[in-house]
């Protein structure tokens, strides 16, 4: 019997699209490796530290990618990033954005080098695929320079979780419950 892997992606959308994505990564096994909470703030450890300095290179990883509310929680991150061109609109508006193929060409650098890709911009599942391997390789390091403990296997789940943002209320609704991360960690479905 051969297994196949069910994809959350919306089938036939376009993951290079400009526009907002609101994204999860989970750690192995919801493994606490980033810090913890602390009266509904969290405190973030040397790991934590580290994955938070690397998701701010992402803008520098990819020209074409801005970034916005962002947490880093002991076993998951979430945050909203935007491939640039296209504006938050309104609902009545989206079909029309959602119509309007909009072309930046991007270069992608890697943790050691830098490539030009062949298509237009790279998609959400490039980004999110970078920073997993970057924050997997400096993680990998940083147990070599025996400042992090090892790990079982890997940093991160296999997949992530990712939504397309759809207008100004989702986007306030996203970024709200982002902010609020840390005060619910206790009623977190990837609370462990």
């Amino acid at each position: 019997m051969t297994y196949r892997r069910r994809s959350i992606r919306l089938p036939h959308y376009d993951y290079s699209r400009a526009g907002y994505y609101f994204i999860t990564v989970t750690t192995h096994k919801r493994v606490h490796l980033f810090g913890e909470i602390e009266d509904g703030v969290m405190v973030l450890n040397v790991a934590g530290e580290m994955i938070h300095r690397l998701w701010y290179e992402i803008e520098e990883d990819f020209p074409c990618v801005a970034l916005h509310d962002f947490v880093i929680m002991p076993n998951h991150i979430h945050g909203i990033i935007q491939i640039v061109g296209a504006p938050l609109v309104g609902a009545h508006d989206m079909h029309t954005t959602l119509k309007t193929d909009i072309i930046t060409m991007a270069t992608i650098k890697t943790a050691n080098t830098k490539r030009a890709t062949t298509r237009v911009a790279p998609t959400v599942g490039d980004i999110v695929g970078a920073y997993k391997s970057k924050t997997t390789n400096t993680y990998i390091q940083m147990v070599k320079n025996n400042t992090l403990p090892s790990f079982d296997k890997r940093i991160w789940q296999r997949n992530y979780y990712e939504h397309v943002v759809r207008d100004a209320n989702d986007y306030a609704r996203i970024a709200e419950y982002i902010r609020n991360n840390p005060l619910t960690w206790e009623e977190d479905m990837l609370y462990t």
